[in-house]
């Protein structure tokens, strides 16, 4: 999820900004961001990967003991309650002027609610390392949206990206017959919509930025997205909560606590210690650690199919982001 938000640090010149495979829109980081590569950047940057990515398995394994909206819309709004209060505690304002909730409301619709849903229904149908996979075609996505939207051409890398993109779901649908792929078309569907519905609102924060700090902004739309999430989970689903493991409750804690604070913070430290470039490759390491975890953990393959998906998958990312 995948992602996270704020995925649009931007880079020096009149270029359009790199597609980072993470979360949420907020107004950009300074342009004269450090060239050194800082070690606590560094640091950070690992943090958030690890963080991110563990959360593939994690989720995969919670939607199996609670029901997806109540788990993805409860976690989410604690999760955002958390990161306004340290943001707060940072001294930030929660404040939003307003002309802009309309983008406020399209940026938590697109970036949390989709997502949310999306790839939540998505794991009850795929094992997590693919559904991470699909879900870090983003930028590919963006790269594509960005000229009906932004007027911004396709180059040539634009195009070997998707390309690319392509080549890695083919590989994921037809690694183990025709069978098989059927059975999992609804879930590489939501993932799929999910993934392109992130990018168009990663290009339309180009188009109709937030002017809020990063932790605010997320915080916003975290809470705001998980809201009709969590809403609808508790009118339609039943939940069990005494039924939730030991482990369940762990990992519960887990996603809130490491994916929504901790991961979301030291991405924020990261990109202020680190060239944008340098971040975006960082965070290609989050479908990798996605697909080993899953691999470990839940008895996920990882054999050939899963190998070649990934490299198509990251060569993607890689053209995406340099275009």
């Amino acid at each position: 999820m995948p992602a996270d938000p704020w995925w649009r640090p931007p880079i020096r010149g009149k270029r359009w900004p790199r597609f980072l495979p993470v979360p949420l829109m907020t107004n950009p980081s300074p342009a004269n961001a450090p060239a050194r590569l800082a070690p606590a950047g560094l640091m950070f940057l690992a943090i958030t990967s690890v963080g991110w990515g563990f959360n593939w398995p994690v989720t995969k394994y919670l939607v199996s003991e609670l029901p997806v909206l109540t788990m993805r819309g409860i976690t989410g709004i604690v999760g955002a309650a958390l990161l306004a209060a340290i943001a707060l505690a940072m001294g930030q304002s929660l404040r939003v002027e307003r002309k802009l909730w309309p983008r406020l409301m399209l940026a938590a619709l697109l970036n949390v609610t989709g997502w949310m849903v999306l790839m939540g229904l998505a794991l009850l149908w795929l094992p997590a390392s693919e559904a991470a996979l699909i879900a870090y075609t983003m930028p590919v996505w963006a790269s594509l949206l960005a000229w009906p939207v932004l007027g911004e051409r396709p180059t040539v890398l634009r195009s070997s990206a998707l390309v690319m993109a392509f080549a890695g779901l083919a590989v994921i649908m037809g690694g183990n017959g025709f069978t098989a792929s059927a059975a999992k078309l609804p879930g590489i569907l939501m993932a799929l919509t999910g993934a392109i519905g992130f990018a168009l609102g990663t290009v339309l924060a180009k188009k109709l930025p937030l002017q809020l700090p990063p932790l605010p902004a997320a915080a916003w739309q975290i809470g705001l997205g998980c809201l009709p999430v969590a809403v609808a989970g508790l009118l339609i689903e039943t939940t069990h909560i005494e039924k939730v493991s030991q482990l369940g409750w762990w990992l519960l804690s887990y996603s809130i606590l490491i994916q929504f604070c901790i991961a979301y913070v030291s991405w924020f430290a990261a990109l202020a210690r680190l060239p944008a470039s340098v971040a975006a490759i960082g965070t290609m390491a989050v479908p990798v650690i996605g697909v080993v975890a899953s691999a470990m953990a839940l008895h996920e393959p990882l054999g050939l199919t899963q190998i070649v998906a990934l490299a198509f998958t990251l060569a993607g990312v890689v053209l995406a982001t340099r275009s």
